[in-house]
């Protein structure tokens, strides 16, 4: 018999609440990770409400501030702000969140071994270990996806930290800055945190080497000091294209592992923690017997999210290519109301 019942590979917020679903369950699971946790991840840290709503466990203790309130401005110059009336989105941090959520697992009865690369995943498991299901949740470069077809178009984001006390206006600690129509394929942020301002901007992988310039006029756009700006860093956002593998057998990945990122707004914690309950709610069918492998969890994972992905992937082509009329609909009632709707 396989030492586990499943095998997670990966310690972030997807592999983390997918090992504590099952481990809740009475299954034996054993979580590995490379790095050991705390550990910092370049994001912008924004919680969305239907993210939330995913998760197994409140994240309560590591929310610094919520935002209701969105500003949406294009290229620097035109601007306007909307509001809902209950939270979009609950700001935090990666290194508290992804802890917060790995010590919830270990509680759970998750076996975790921290600083521990796996090297070769099996359909019985993971490198010495046997398991009868593996969960792939090791992110957009780990060694899960290379064993799928995972077809993607991917973006790189730049961000950096801007302490409260260099921020010339008290009102971007209290709502979401987005600017459209600068970078290609992409947009600039300001997400307001306790102590400091994640200050961002992303685009197509063709505008890496420009992101440092794209970083800079967004700081001088708000007057900002790009010199102010710390803990200063790049990362990948992955893209699932149609038609990629999300599962083979008795393996799934989940969250960045399978490409998951929003194409809109590179939000992947939704997608992170609904792939991860699918992927747990099927494992458990395949150990009681009911399935033989992660088939139905491929249709119904990219069932639920086709809709999201059609209105996002046309929604960021026509900001891309027609900024200031999609700025114009972004005006409009109805586009608010989608976003609230859709967001919160």
């Amino acid at each position: 018999m396989p030492a586990y019942d499943a095998i997670v590979v990966g310690g972030g917020p997807a592999g983390s609440t997918c090992a504590y679903r099952l481990a809740t369950a009475g299954k034996s699971v054993l979580l590995l990770d490379r790095a050991r946790f705390p550990r910092d991840k370049a994001c912008g840290g924004a919680v969305t409400a239907r993210a939330l709503r995913e998760m197994p466990v409140g994240i309560e203790q590591v929310v610094e501030t919520t935002v209701s309130r969105f500003e949406l401005r294009a290229r620097h110059r035109h601007g306007f702000s909307r509001a809902a009336s209950s939270p979009l989105a609950y700001m935090t941090q990666r290194h508290r969140l992804d802890a917060y959520l790995l010590g919830r697992a270990v509680e759970a009865g998750v076996e975790l071994r921290e600083g521990t690369a796996a090297t070769e995943i099996r359909q019985d498991g993971v490198d010495d270990d046997g398991a009868r299901v593996v969960i792939g949740a090791d992110g957009a470069n780990g060694v899960s996806r290379r064993l799928f077809d995972t077809k993607r178009r991917n973006a790189v984001a730049l961000e950096g930290n801007l302490p409260h006390s260099e921020a010339p206006d008290e009102r971007y600690s209290e709502r979401l800055v987005l600017e459209f129509g600068t970078v290609p394929g992409g947009y600039g942020w300001i997400f307001p945190k306790a102590d400091h301002l994640n200050v961002g901007v992303g685009g197509w992988t063709s505008e890496g080497p420009n992101l440092r310039d794209h970083l800079a006029r967004l700081c001088e756009a708000h007057g900002f000091d790009r010199d102010a700006l710390t803990d200063v860093r790049g990362h990948l956002l992955p893209f699932r294209k149609r038609g990629a593998a999300l599962a083979a057998g008795r393996i799934a990945l989940v969250g960045d592992a399978a490409g998951l990122a929003d194409p809109l707004s590179g939000d992947g914690m939704y997608e992170a923690a609904l792939s991860a309950r699918l992927a747990a709610e099927h494992a458990l069918r395949i150990l009681a017997g009911e399935l033989d492998c992660f088939t139905g969890y491929t249709r119904e994972l990219a069932a639920r999210l086709a809709p999201l992905m059609r209105v996002s992937w046309g929604a960021k082509f026509a900001f891309d290519r027609l900024p200031m009329l999609s700025f114009t609909v972004a005006r409009t009632p109805q586009f608010w109301k989608y976003v609230a709707q859709t967001y919160g």
